[in-house]
């Protein structure tokens, strides 16, 4: 009989096309991997690794019982959620980029404090892994960010995608700058010559904000960088400079600061990502739930977001 764990394993192997990788996202040691996979082979009697000195990659066989794996653990999910209680239990484990983990955390601890049986946990990740991990069952589900808005498309059929709300780029400056007036026009030309300080080079929020500023015309301004979109909050308000951050980013409630909608402002959108097999289970279910009550929460203190009804997906 196959072991379900070692289909699992197979099936992350064919996910990232090495030992190696496969063993650093599940926690194990290559040889250990290594070996798994080799008694696998054994129970199925046919080799589905072409191993090399350097490399492997499945074999024809490898390839068809990757498949046969995906379907398998997707109807064991199944059989879980339809045979769970009613009431949630056990543990739910959920990945949020940095922004999103601190501004759900208070709602999603609020509510899911009322099941008993339900252990929470929240773990942060970085931009890319959130997709990853909730689909080889790392994690229960993720939120992720998305500038392009073509996320939806990715994943097929065993991914399912929950749109939680807009989250457009606000300017960022001290509370007694001028642009802090909401009276007065922002004119993101006449704010090209000051200082400005962004996420490093390549993270999702500093690309969004080169390409606000390249929209203006004219050199670019060249910002200071910083790590965290916390940390940029706080040099704001202490008048280093100003800054343009997703509006999520506001509900740290970092005093000393204003906030103003950017005209023509570029907007990321935030979904909620679950496997499709589990969408049934109740903890999977009351967490979905919770996540969409606290969009309500968050809109009272983010800035330039319109709500996003509850049934949108």
């Amino acid at each position: 009989m196959l072991d379900v764990r070692r289909l699992r394993l197979l099936r992350e192997f064919a996910d990232r096309g090495s030992i190696a990788a496969t063993a650093k996202a599940l926690g194990y040691t290559p040889s250990a991997v290594s070996q798994q996979l080799a008694v696998l082979e054994r129970e199925v009697g046919t080799a589905l690794l072409d191993r090399t000195a350097r490399s492997a990659e499945l074999t024809d066989a490898g390839r068809r019982l990757s498949d046969h794996a995906d379907r398998i653990l997707r109807m064991i999910e199944f059989a879980e959620a339809d045979l769970s209680e009613v009431e949630p239990t056990g543990q739910i484990v959920l990945t949020a980029f940095p922004t999103a983990a601190v501004a759900f955390a208070p709602a999603l601890a609020h509510s899911l404090r009322h099941h008993a049986g339900l252990t929470f946990q929240l773990r942060q990740t970085r931009p890319g892994e959130g997709l990853r991990q909730v689909r080889s069952g790392e994690v229960d589900i993720a939120l992720v960010d998305d500038w392009t808005g073509r996320l939806p498309t990715r994943g097929g059929g065993s991914l399912r995608f929950s749109l939680l709300l807009p989250d457009p780029l606000v300017l960022v400056v001290p509370a007694g700058h001028w642009a802090a007036d909401h009276e007065r026009e922002i004119n993101l030309w006449r704010l090209r010559e000051e200082p400005w300080l962004a996420a490093p080079a390549g993270e999702p929020s500093r690309q969004a904000f080169d390409r606000l500023l390249a929209d203006v015309g004219g050199a670019p301004p060249m910002p200071w960088e910083f790590e965290g979109l916390g940390t940029i909050l706080g040099l704001v308000a202490r008048g280093v400079g100003i800054a343009a951050v997703p509006s999520l980013a506001l509900t740290a409630a970092v005093p000393g600061i204003a906030a103003r909608e950017l005209p023509g402002s570029l907007t990321r959108y935030v979904y909620a990502v679950v496997r499709t097999a589990s969408v049934r289970r109740p903890s999977v279910a009351v967490t979905l739930e919770a996540l969409r009550d606290a969009v309500a929460e968050i809109d009272v203190l983010a800035v330039g977001r319109s709500q996003v009804p509850k049934d949108a997906e």
